[in-house]
């Protein structure tokens, strides 16, 4: 299923001045965080819808032609004369946000594929390779859970029966919240003719560590995403009163879920390399003066060698299942998504170098939709420097020098790839 947006705004010659820091303006009190700071911007929120709309203005002000996928990715073409959209080259990210994100993380890679595309328009009048800007829904995973989804979904990466059954944190499902936003969730799923069309995929994103910090450079060019999977554990004891129930007496599942973090912490110290966290935890039933039944916590696992980020994860496994013993509970693990190492397209990898010399090679720890298409077509990334050298945080940014000169960056090699 496709949608298209016939709206015609002001002409491309309009937003020649635009630039990245004044598109960035332009959204920032959209999905602001009072409580937790920063921006929480979940697929299918207000929020993000603002944003979608934000984003379908900014392209039909540039004369692109706007659709949205079955999946609900959203695509704003440059056609070539004909309309033929065979090895067109795409750029753009993501919109959505951690909980108390910064601001950068997603949009920065929106607004610098839009400017990207007026710098575009000024060199050529027309291009000589289809070009189109993408902004894939539920890249953090932060709403239902797995990272990625939409590009997953248009790879076809995850089942689409499994995607629809998706539950939020109140309980609905990506089908019913799909569908709700002008999805068919019949249709959702591995988008061939689409995929097909897609000659090169090059994604802008802020830097999500230090890497062009001690390099002392604005952007570089990525090689490879570590390979990182999430999992969700439940440890099951016994619910009961906080106040009549003696501490010899306890099957608590709070005491042996606060151990089990803390052996996650020691499976991931005890490996080079590794990376564990746990960044959510929820109590059942959740009352203070409640001893609770049941405590889900989520398991985030990295490392360069896949093979080691399952032996962490085995690891974690076993210590947990040792502890709910200990603790009179039990426990479950299952997996919610994982992602191979990806090294990205070599021979993409040198064009890009000859195209960008000043650029330096990094490695990332950060998932990215690039890394879900990277198995399907030839895909790049290119890194703005972040000074904080902190990311999923109200503390990440990009200075506004750096964030301009990536949008002139990303022209660059997207003006390369169309010689």
């Amino acid at each position: 299923m496709t949608t298209e947006n016939t709206t015609k705004g002001p002409t491309a010659a309009a937003t020649t001045a635009a630039t990245v820091t004044g598109l960035l303006a332009e959204i920032a009190r959209t999905g602001t965080d009072a409580i937790r700071g920063g921006y929480t911007r979940p697929v299918y929120s207000t929020a993000e819808l603002d944003l979608r709309t934000w984003f379908t203005d900014q392209a039909s002000r540039r004369g692109l032609s706007v659709e949205t996928d079955r999946n609900g990715a959203i695509w704003a073409w440059w056609d070539v004369p004909g309309g033929d959209r065979a090895n067109a080259l795409v750029t753009g990210s993501h919109l959505d946000s951690v909980p108390g994100g910064g601001a950068f993380d997603g949009p920065l890679g929106v607004a610098s594929a839009l400017v990207a595309v007026d710098l575009l328009k000024a060199r050529m009048p027309t291009p000589t390779r289809p070009l189109a800007v993408v902004v894939f829904p539920e890249e953090e995973g932060s709403r239902f859970g797995v990272a990625c989804l939409g590009s997953r979904l248009l790879t076809g990466a995850i089942d689409p029966d499994k995607a629809r059954k998706l539950r939020d944190p109140d309980g609905n499902t990506f089908a019913d919240v799909a569908g709700a936003n002008g999805l068919d969730p019949r249709f959702i799923g591995r988008d061939e003719e689409l995929l097909g069309r897609i000659g090169a995929f090059v994604e802008l994103h802020v830097e999500q560590g230090r890497g062009l910090i001690d390099l002392n450079q604005p952007t570089a060019i990525a090689s490879s995403i570590l390979g990182h999977g999430r999992w969700a554990l439940s440890v099951h004891g016994q619910g009961n009163h906080a106040g009549t129930t003696l501490m010899s007496d306890r099957h608590d599942p709070m005491v042996a879920a606060s151990r089990m973090v803390v052996a996650v912490r020691d499976a991931a110290r005890n490996q080079p390399h590794a990376r564990a966290t746990v960044g959510r935890l929820q109590p059942v039933p959740g009352g203070t003066n409640v001893i609770a039944s049941r405590v889900d916590f989520w398991l985030d696992v990295r490392h360069p060698d896949d093979a080691v980020t399952a032996a962490v994860v085995e690891t974690i496994h076993q210590q947990a299942q040792l502890i709910a013993a200990e603790e009179g509970c039990t426990v479950e693990l299952r997996e919610e998504s994982l992602s191979p190492t990806v090294h990205f397209d070599p021979a993409l990898g040198k064009q890009l170098q000859k195209i960008l010399p000043d650029a330096p090679i990094l490695d990332t720890g950060a998932g990215h939709d690039a890394g879900v298409l990277a198995p399907y077509v030839p895909t790049a990334m290119v890194f703005v420097r972040n000074p904080s050298g902190i990311s999923h945080s109200p503390e990440e940014h990009v200075v506004d020098e750096d964030a301009e000169t990536g949008a002139v960056v990303l022209a660059d090699a997207l003006h390369g790839l169309m010689a």
